[in-house]
């Protein structure tokens, strides 16, 4: 069982994409995803959200809100993944991510991207809702979405 965390940050109607092409044996290669990585030992979800937006992008949060819980179930590893945004932050944006590359992306033309097919439900959902939801996403094998389920 695995905890983890998801930013979507919001600037001028774009989210703050980042595109996986840089870690070897990356489950997320070369999908477009939101920043955020593992809650680690001692952190809460928004301790870990804070910190991996730092890291990957050297923006700072001034203040966020968690959006959804998501439930992925691959196989026999399930994660439990905490969805942020945010449109207030500050600092200096560093392109140079060491897990790949971080480009802003009009908000209409994300679901045109490389995305997780799990990812387009909840990115739906994220911009059809303002109150928070839980979701389930279980794949295949072969990373095929076989069920979404809103909790």
């Amino acid at each position: 069982m695995t905890f983890t965390t998801l930013c979507y940050l919001i600037k001028d109607n774009k989210y703050l994409m980042l595109h996986r092409t840089k870690k070897n044996a990356d489950i997320n290669a070369g999908k477009y995803i939101g920043v955020g990585g593992h809650v680690e030992e001692g952190e809460s979800p928004a301790d870990c959200i804070k910190r991996e937006v730092f890291e990957e992008t050297g923006l700072t949060l001034n203040s966020y809100k968690c959006r959804c819980h998501i439930t992925f179930v691959m196989g026999d590893i399930t994660e439990y993944a905490f969805v942020y945004t945010s449109d207030d932050f500050s600092g200096e944006l560093n392109y140079e991510c060491d897990e790949g590359e971080l480009a802003w992306v009009d908000i209409d033309r994300v679901m045109e991207l490389n995305l997780w097919e799990g990812d387009r439900v909840f990115l739906e959902l994220l911009s059809q809702r303002e109150e928070f939801f839980s979701l389930k996403l279980v794949y295949d094998k072969n990373d095929n979405l076989l069920e979404s389920v809103i909790e």
